[in-house]
């Protein structure tokens, strides 16, 4: 591996808030569907469907990507995508056995969709943005390493960190408190190494 692929801001802050980015979501799907079928009775089909308003939005704004990439700054587009995905698991994080679907997780995972659909294609674009011809192959590689270690790492975290929960409430609760910390340092990671590396390259050109 190139160790020149690391020289660039963009690329590093990438794969850094990838890994935070992935570390966050795994928690997400494995806790929430621990939540909807041990806390609120649903069944593994129900637990399934109940994903279906977070997808059907990531669907549809991931599709939009490319025309808002016309008019919206990619750095700026991961910025948001980010912060949206926060916000929705930060209210998600409230969900207990008095919760109702719709408002306390179905609403939440509105914003996850929103936010999943507008991070990853910004967020494979800085992975490789500006690599040489020649290191191309390790830059994607690198991006999809930093996905894998990101998801395998991020859930041993948050395993780790609800596991002393009494209940099944609690041990959501913390790892999706967790799962926002991880976002929150994502965030900040492209507010304060992405963003001006990404200014300073395009006023260069």
């Amino acid at each position: 591996m190139p160790l020149r692929l690391f020289a660039d801001r963009r690329r590093v802050a990438a794969y850094l808030t990838r890994a935070a980015y992935m570390g966050a979501m795994i928690g997400f799907f494995f806790f929430t569907s621990q939540l909807m079928q041990d806390t609120l009775g649903f069944s593994a089909l129900q637990a399934g469907l109940g994903f279906l308003p977070m997808t059907v939005v990531n669907f549809a704004v991931a599709s939009a990507v490319p025309h808002l990439g016309r008019r919206w700054d990619a750095g700026w587009m991961l910025a948001t995508g980010v912060a949206l995905t926060l916000a929705g698991i930060a209210w998600l994080s409230s969900a207990g056995p008095d919760s109702s679907y719709l408002s306390t997780i179905a609403a939440p995972m509105l914003l996850v969709g929103a936010g999943q659909g507008l991070a990853f294609a910004p967020l494979t674009s800085f992975g490789i943005v500006d690599a040489p011809a020649a290191d191309a192959g390790a830059a994607s590689g690198l991006v999809n390493t930093f996905h894998q270690f990101g998801t395998t790492m991020g859930l041993a975290v948050l395993v780790a960190i609800s596991a002393g929960a009494p209940d099944a409430g609690a041990r959501f609760t913390l790892a999706l408190h967790g799962s926002s910390i991880l976002l929150a340092l994502g965030l900040l990671l492209v507010l304060a190494l992405l963003l001006p590396a990404h200014r300073s390259s395009r006023a260069a050109r």
